[in-house]
């Protein structure tokens, strides 16, 4: 595919996604997704409200086929409602009703804050709105609001944030309305968890202890031949006692043959 058949088919999708906005601002148009298939073309709505796309009968999915066909010319097509399980987690109904208060008289610091909150009560990371245009006077501004967590750059500001857009149409002008979700279900890249080495070390040695006491270690052969140690602050058997198992007991190995002055390799 030459990059102008990839311009062309950008512009289609942007223009099929205009025109189902219009047509379905009403159900709760939340986004569409368009397959070419060998058979025909598939177009899979998601909607807020599918039983207003259906309509009685399927009358009203009936007539959108017809006007979606002849706009862009597509044969056998097919399209697929699908609901919305969670609208507030979805970036292009949340910029509709955003615009459609603005559009009803709602101040934008009230509407916006309360968007926001919203969208962070349904389970969302992170949140970003932002307004641009007359907000409240002659003037053009840009306003935002934000919460959690976002990113603007990169492969994850493509695969993680979900983005809508909306225009608000009021007296002294018009507000674009943008508004990023990052979804709950994702996996965050930088995201690090911190691990205790040293718990985890002497899970590992006890593990392995416990192991050969009980004739499971590898090959099972050399039962009752391993020696253990004991520890005499808690009692408990080990090949060896280390630095990071006495760390546990805020303990030096000094401190330990100090207290109990036994060598920390004397087998039981």
């Amino acid at each position: 595919m030459t990059v102008k058949q990839f311009i062309e088919e950008g512009l289609t999708r942007a223009r099929i996604d205009e025109f189902l906005n219009e047509e379905l601002a009403r159900a709760g148009y939340g986004g569409a997704e368009v397959n070419r298939t060998p058979s025909g073309t598939q177009v899979t709505l998601y909607s807020e409200k599918p039983g207003m796309v259906i309509g009685k009968g399927g009358r009203n999915i009936n007539e959108l086929e017809e006007k979606f066909s002849e706009e862009f010319e597509l044969d056998e097509l097919s399209i697929e409602v699908m609901e919305v399980e969670e609208a507030n987690l979805n970036a292009q109904i949340v910029a509709q009703r955003l615009s459609n208060a603005l559009e009803r008289g709602w101040y934008f610091r009230k509407a916006g804050y309360s968007t926001l909150r919203d969208i962070m009560n349904a389970g969302a990371l992170g949140a970003e709105i932002v307004l641009k245009g007359k907000v409240t006077g002659s003037r053009s501004r840009e306003e935002k609001f934000r919460d959690g967590y976002m990113k603007h750059c990169g492969e994850p500001a493509e695969d993680l944030v979900d983005t809508g857009y909306s225009l608000a149409k009021k007296k002294l002008g018009t507000i674009g309305v943008t508004v990023k979700i990052v979804p709950p279900d994702v996996t965050i890249p930088d995201l690090v968890e911190i691990r205790d080495i040293e718990e985890e070390e002497e899970e590992e040695i006890r593990l392995i202890a416990d192991g050969e006491a009980t004739g499971e270690g590898e090959g099972g052969e050399d039962e009752g031949e391993t020696e253990y140690v004991e520890c005499l602050e808690c009692g408990g058997q080990y090949r060896q006692i280390t630095g990071s198992h006495l760390s546990t007991h805020d303990m030096t190995m000094e401190e330990y043959r100090e207290k109990h002055g036994e060598d920390v390799r004397t087998r039981v």
